[in-house]
């Protein structure tokens, strides 16, 4: 080694120093929490995207029509704005992107936005998100269309369809390879410009043929998975589609039997980390939907009649349900008891339309969003006592309540 090279060492190592001190300060990686909460109006055709914890409106996002129904994706990166009178539907960019890193999740925050992109097709109703696509079914088209969540980002709607029997108020669920896909009951008279009842479910395979006898499910209206098994309400019991290794998914039903009050489930939640469901079961009743157990079903009686119910992701034996005195009911899983209860609004009754406005509940962490549409007003409620923490002023009469976020490093 030479003279002149011992002789650069010192220079080299303050020319990197000195750059060291010339670029700018970089803040340290910061783990924080973050929600969106997309409410629509139950008159107008809008949604509001909100910043609960904020208590902020974000934007409000006009749309072709009333929104009949709101569905977030499993990332929560999109959601579908449903306009079922309006054939329509509308995709909302939530501005929210969650990506899992194993050891923590990055959290990156945008401004929400309505995409470039609509949907059309004959009286769209059910949503169905799985993985990184879309399922959404078009009952006067007896269809389901496959959109995928990273081409309509990019405004691209390309999509597949895969065909019931014919027209349907009906669902389709992807499982694996296969569909699972409401059957119409061709044999019953139907009247003109009316679709068909629901008779059961079809499995098809990935080109569209039906595998096996469908099973019997009549009036099916309702579905939900929970650790991997997909739950559809019927008249004579839940319908359990459970993925088989190498092979089909295996229907089964489980019949209400005959120790039960008279009722139905129509509406269905699945937990995500206890394999549970929870559905409604008359105007004044839910169910608890144990799979696994001897007696699966947990007929819980509520004071009055039940408004809404939602599941609390986090607290994974714990559920909500608001009923239409202006009460909030913490409901244990496990035991069927109601806990803890809080009035919150005024009285809403059941009585009337099915869309006269009422409140809905979503969860985002520890906190419970309830929309108020007499008060325009979205409540957040602290999850573990039910205090209100703030309310956010919402114009128009605010309905349908989905939040999206969560926690993660923001880089």
């Amino acid at each position: 080694m030479t003279l002149r090279s011992l002789s650069l060492r010192p220079v080299l190592r303050m020319s990197a120093a000195l750059a060291l001190l010339a670029l700018p300060a970089q803040a340290a990686d910061e783990t924080r929490e973050a929600w969106r909460l997309f409410v629509t109006d139950q008159a107008a055709g809008r949604v509001t995207a909100l910043d609960p914890i904020a208590g902020e409106v974000l934007g409000v996002f006009p749309t072709a029509g009333y929104v009949t129904h709101l569905t977030a994706s499993d990332s929560g990166a999109t959601l579908f704005a449903v306009q079922m009178d309006h054939d329509m539907v509308q995709v909302l960019d939530s501005g929210l992107r969650r990506s899992d890193h194993g050891d923590h999740a990055d959290l990156k925050l945008g401004a929400p936005r309505l995409l470039p992109v609509e949907l059309a097709g004959g009286r769209p109703v059910h949503t169905v998100p799985h993985g990184d696509e879309m399922v959404q079914f078009f009952d006067r088209d007896g269809a389901a269309q496959i959109y995928h969540e990273t081409a309509l980002l990019a405004g691209d709607t390309g999509h597949e369809t895969v065909r019931a029997s014919a027209p349907v108020h009906g669902v389709a669920v992807p499982m694996g390879d296969y569909m699972l896909m409401a059957e119409p009951d061709l044999a019953a008279a139907t009247p003109a410009g009316e679709l068909p009842p629901r008779f059961g479910l079809s499995v098809l395979d990935r080109a569209g043929a039906r595998v096996g006898v469908p099973a019997v499910c009549t009036g099916l209206h309702g579905e939900a998975a929970s650790a991997g098994v997909v739950a559809f309400g019927c008249a004579e019991g839940v319908l359990l589609a459970t993925p088989q290794p190498g092979g089909a998914p295996k229907l089964t039903l489980l019949p209400y039997g005959t120790d039960l009050p008279a009722g139905q489930v129509s509406t269905l939640l699945g937990g995500k980390a206890l394999q549970v469901f929870l559905g409604n079961y008359g105007d004044s009743r839910v169910a608890i939907i144990d799979i696994g157990a001897e007696t699966p079903f947990h007929i819980v009686d509520l004071p009055v009649r039940r408004v809404d119910f939602a599941l609390d992701p986090a607290r994974a034996t714990t559920a909500y349900v608001f009923t239409e005195d202006g009460r909030i009911h913490a409901l244990d899983l496990l035991s069927g008891a109601l806990t803890r209860s809080a009035r919150i609004t005024g009285p809403y009754s059941k009585d009337g339309h099915w869309r006269a406005p009422r409140p809905r509940l979503a969860v985002m962490g520890d906190a419970i969003a309830v929309s108020d549409p007499q008060a325009g007003l979205v409540r957040v409620l602290d999850a573990a006592t039910f205090a209100e923490r703030r309310t956010i002023p919402v114009e128009g009469l605010p309905f349908t309540l989905v939040a999206v976020g969560g926690s993660g490093l923001d880089h």
